[in-house]
């Protein structure tokens, strides 16, 4: 792991946001290809790995995004918190926005409850769509983080941005699972199932370098810009990853899976930042 910081602190950190985010897709495709293995996955299981990948994201929100992004803000008191409070507002919005406007389908749903403005765009399209929804602020964050460490501004560090990005690529090995697998059971081959699960991911390299770039340019934006990947997390996680988990009865395995998620990403931005 130590050779893995140290490159990435060697290089540009646009390239190395690129990095990072490639390895969160590339999980993301391994985790898609169980469907060359398996054609169906249990329920139970499903909801624990969403209940997983629910934790992480808050985890990161507060402790790879909010919590630098407060301590890098000038001021004291209240001044201080105003930067991420806003931020926060903003990224939330954003994707709520996004939810409004963009045609999506959540997993477990009729192609009748699709979301967003009307469509006539397949059901595998839709659920494409929705888990795209969670990789924009994922990449986002990665990107943010990378671009402020190479800003130097105090709270970001390189073992950070690496802790965030191993965190995310965990648990985005379920989230592509949870793209193919309703697919295949539905008569989608292998193949094609596994190429709509990674495609969800592909936006994350997208979205790591245009955060990298803009922190890079726009320094003063930081704090404001940890704390919008950081509202955009936490929306997609209460507006559409927990109520996926709570449609059967395994709301106890995915509560679980969302505090085992949480320490997950606890432990690795504590002990690599």
């Amino acid at each position: 792991m130590d050779i893995i910081i140290n490159y990435l602190q060697s290089i540009d950190p646009v390239l190395a946001a690129f990095y990072a985010s490639l390895f969160t897709w590339i999980l993301t495709a391994a985790g898609a290809a169980l469907v060359f293995v398996f054609r169906g996955m249990n329920r139970t299981l499903l909801d624990g790995a969403l209940g997983f990948t629910g934790g992480v994201m808050v985890a990161a929100s507060f402790w790879s995004l909010l919590a630098p992004g407060i301590e890098m803000s000038p001021g004291e008191g209240f001044t201080k918190v105003v930067p991420s409070a806003v931020g926060f507002a903003a990224g939330a919005l954003f994707i709520f926005a996004l939810d409004k406007i963009l045609p999506h389908l959540h997993i477990n749903f009729d192609k009748s409850e699709a979301e967003g403005l009307q469509s006539t765009w397949r059901r595998t399209t839709l659920l494409v769509l929705a888990i795209t929804l969670h990789n924009i602020p994922e990449g986002l964050a990665v990107g943010v983080l990378f671009g402020g460490v190479a800003a130097g501004m105090p709270g970001a560090s390189i073992g950070a941005a690496v802790a965030l990005a191993v965190g995310i690529g965990i648990q985005n090995f379920p989230e592509g699972l949870a793209v193919s697998m309703p697919l295949r059971r539905q008569g989608v081959s292998p193949f094609k199932s596994w190429w709509y699960g990674q495609l969800s991911a592909a936006v994350e390299p997208v979205a790591a370098v245009a955060g990298a770039v803009a922190v890079t340019f726009f320094t003063p934006l930081l704090p404001y810009a940890l704390a919008f990947a950081a509202g955009a997390m936490i929306f997609v996680v209460i507006e559409e990853v927990v109520p996926e988990t709570q449609l059967e009865a395994n709301t106890d395995i995915a509560t679980l899976g969302f505090v085992l998620g949480f320490i997950v990403m606890m432990t690795l931005d504590v002990g690599l930042g």
